[in-house]
């Protein structure tokens, strides 16, 4: 399953339960500038973080802020399938959304990871 190339890192999300005073922070400190979305699921701010990596905050309960790192995969079953039997717990089981498929597991020693397989637009 895996191939000579490590997987990439394509987006940081950062979970939060204030999406104003985080986006005011970051904007602030680094100077990410937030571009407002709309989703099925509610308010999302995109972040230009200035490199080959996107970023997004999006507001939810949770007990403190947490960044969650997507890693590009080419099975979205397998890995996440993989990750459970290396005795990850599956947070999100596999599911489609807009531009891709992504699941979300979380290791004690290694914390959590978003796995992300995009639809291939060809």
């Amino acid at each position: 399953m895996r191939s000579c190339q490590p997987n990439r890192v394509v987006h940081l999300e950062l979970h939060t339960g204030d999406l104003l005073g985080a986006s005011a922070f970051y904007s602030r400190l680094l100077g990410w500038r937030p571009e407002p979305l709309e989703t099925r699921c509610g308010s999302y701010l995109a972040l230009g973080l200035g490199g080959d990596v996107e970023g997004g905050i999006v507001e939810c309960p949770t007990a403190r802020p947490l960044w969650l790192p997507y890693v590009e995969v080419d099975r979205i079953g397998d890995a996440t399938d993989s990750a459970r039997g290396l005795g990850a717990s599956v947070l999100l089981e596999p599911r489609e959304g807009p531009s891709g498929w992504r699941s979300v597991v979380s290791a004690p020693a290694a914390g959590e990871i978003a796995l992300w397989q995009p639809k291939d637009w060809r």
